[in-house]
């Protein structure tokens, strides 16, 4: 375990870039084997409007590295956070480590995303895509990617989380980006075995339905036991009835081109069908939500 934090405190950044593009290279040969849906698009174009969100996102995470290490390196000299309050092994420290930053840097900043109105305008473009696939993943305007890393900032500090436990934390996450957006078949009762503890590919795509209530459920990035906990978990019979992107936005020339895609959190806002910032509506599609 030593060796593995160590690696992580001192990450080459070729090891960071092999997850990111190795991993969309990867699932992007598989989702042409065994493909959920059969998209009708153009894929090269596509892929080429979410890299570009890629690479915005991986600028930005650049550019606000300092303050993410500078806090991490600051709670670790004193000591201070969660994970200092008992004495515990470092295989402990990691696991905890792990989850609680999944639980605030990511579960908490979804959920927020879909709560607050002004931040969901933001997050609203990575909903937009109706064609889910593993770019889809790293489709964040760079708004969000601000908000997504601030959140990580105070995961850190409330936490105690060290550097070596963040960078193996970044590393799980954009894996797991790619695993549960990637159109991908993978078995049913496997899908539903692992969503007991991990996100899983299936248990994502239903969080891509186009409407309510569906679009707020499922928020979770690694670990599927915060959406188990706080009643957030759904699940859908057949996941190819799902219809992907959201319903203020089905338009083509809306989410599909890189420049409306980016003023999109500048416009009126359009609440969609369903509970989000308006009346409740139902749906019809058929799902279990598990508390």
């Amino acid at each position: 375990m030593e060796t593995l934090i160590e690696f992580f405190e001192d990450v080459p950044t070729t090891f960071r870039a092999g997850i990111l593009i190795g991993g969309i290279f990867i699932f992007w040969v598989m989702e042409g084997v065994i493909p959920l849906f059969q998209f009708q698009y153009k894929k090269v174009r596509h892929a080429g409007i979410n890299l570009f969100f890629t690479a915005c996102t991986a600028i930005i995470g650049f550019g606000l590295a300092g303050v993410l290490y500078w806090v991490s390196s600051w709670v670790a000299e004193n000591n201070f956070g969660l994970l200092y309050l008992v004495e515990m092994p470092l295989w402990a420290k990691v696991i905890l480590g792990v989850l609680f930053l999944d639980l605030i840097g990511a579960y908490l900043a979804h959920w927020t995303e879909h709560k607050v109105k002004w931040m969901w305008k933001f997050h609203l473009v990575h909903h937009s895509d109706t064609t889910v696939d593993v770019t889809t993943g790293l489709r964040h305007h760079p708004g969000e990617t601000v908000i997504r890393i601030s959140y990580t900032i105070f995961a850190v500090f409330v936490i105690g989380a060290p550097i070596g436990i963040v960078m193996l934390y970044q590393s799980l996450s954009v894996l797991f980006a790619h695993l549960t957006h990637a159109n991908i078949v993978m078995p049913v009762k496997i899908d539903r075995a692992l969503s007991w503890i991990f996100i899983t590919p299936l248990m994502h795509k239903v969080h891509h339905h186009y409407t309510q209530p569906l679009t707020d459920t499922n928020y979770g990035n690694i670990f599927a036991i915060w959406d188990r906990l706080f009643g957030t978990f759904a699940q859908v019979d057949d996941t190819r009835e799902l219809t992907y992107g959201i319903d203020t936005h089905m338009d083509p020339d809306e989410n599909d081109k890189l420049g409306n895609l980016l003023k999109i959190p500048f416009q009126q806002y359009r609440p969609p069908s369903g509970s989000k910032f308006g009346e409740e509506e139902q749906e019809n599609i058929e799902w279990t939500n598990i508390e």
